[in-house]
């Protein structure tokens, strides 16, 4: 079945103030700089603070999508737009103390930052952590950097671990989920502010779907298939 592609962008709540006080900062400056330097420098100056100022009006957008699939059962949709830099089996030790299929998302500066739940079903843990600001493609990152974890549990009681990680430049990780909340594949988990990767541990049965260096879209592409838990 086809999927709606995106239908409408605005601004990221995330964003509104830092989009405010840069236009007023960039406005300050360029008023000054019209007054104090020659005619070719201010010009160049207002070339440069409108394409930074559109940089930041561009990372901070928040497209409207829809997972229109009708059945979701089973389905865990990529939470991050960005491209899939790791697949690979590893031993998960902060929540589940077992091996996982690890898939990681790395968001580059262009893309989208907001961040989609994966499945639908609800909340049994978040925990955010402190931590450093290493590149965000380095292995160690996922359990040394600033990260929030959570776990979610399918309708068929399948659980799996979603992880947001700060990288290099990000200094601020939002998490909305909260334990006992119910989530659906097409709202917003979080946000990371100029940073960075998104990390997502499933069963070791989970068909996966996408492949090394894919690009991928929050709540559109398919990244795996959960097996229904046996009761």
């Amino acid at each position: 079945m086809a999927i709606k592609r995106i239908r409408k962008y605005k601004i990221h709540r995330e964003g509104v103030n830092i989009i405010i006080y840069s236009f007023i900062l960039l406005l300050v400056i360029n008023l000054l700089s019209h007054r104090f330097l020659p005619s070719g420098l201010f010009i160049g100056l207002g070339v440069v603070s409108l394409l930074f100022f559109l940089l930041i009006v561009n990372f901070f957008r928040s497209p409207r999508r829809h997972f229109n699939m009708e059945d979701t059962t089973g389905i865990v949709v990529a939470p991050a737009d960005g491209k899939v830099v790791v697949i690979e089996e590893v031993m998960e030790n902060e929540y589940f103390h077992d091996k996982r299929i690890q898939v990681s998302i790395f968001m580059s500066v262009v893309n989208v930052h907001a961040n989609w739940y994966p499945v639908d079903g609800k909340v049994l843990y978040a925990k955010h952590y402190n931590g450093r600001f290493q590149a965000a493609w380095l292995p160690k990152s996922s359990t040394e950097n600033e990260r929030s974890t959570v776990v979610l549990e399918t309708e068929d009681g399948v659980q799996i671990l979603m992880r947001q990680v700060a990288g290099a430049l990000a200094r601020r990780i939002v998490t909305y989920a909260k334990p006992g909340d119910e989530c659906s594949i097409e709202e917003h988990m979080g946000f990371i502010k100029f940073g960075s990767r998104v990390d997502v541990y499933l069963p070791l049965d989970t068909d996966i779907k996408v492949t090394m260096n894919q690009l991928v879209t929050g709540c559109h592409t398919v990244i795996a298939e959960l097996k229904k838990k046996e009761n």
